[in-house]
């Protein structure tokens, strides 16, 4: 499946895989949103892989995010891979469950 990124009510949902072939789309796609936008939520609950490469960017993209003062956090509540993968690399304190 291919990358698809779509925004509704402020969320940024991922579907797809994420992995080298699309990891600059990504990259590029949030690089550009953190100039931008004061908050940035993403979704990761339709993304079916992270490769370790795609993951590197997300991480960055949060630090990049950090350092110009934004928002940026990661729903992951319905996609367990998820929250295993950033919790094996000590790095869930990125997930935040999306308020009721």
């Amino acid at each position: 499946m291919a990358l698809q990124i779509t925004e509704y009510a402020g969320i940024f949902e991922i579907t797809g895989k994420l992995n080298t072939q699309n990891a600059n789309a990504l990259k590029n796609h949030f690089e550009t949103l953190i100039q931008t936008e004061n908050h940035i939520i993403i979704s990761l609950n339709q993304v079916s892989e992270i490769d370790p490469s795609s993951f590197g960017i997300i991480v960055n993209l949060y630090k990049k995010a950090l350092e110009k003062n934004k928002v940026f956090y990661i729903l992951p509540e319905e996609n367990q891979n998820v929250i295993d993968l950033f919790k094996s690399k000590n790095m869930d304190y990125m997930l935040q469950k999306r308020s009721a």
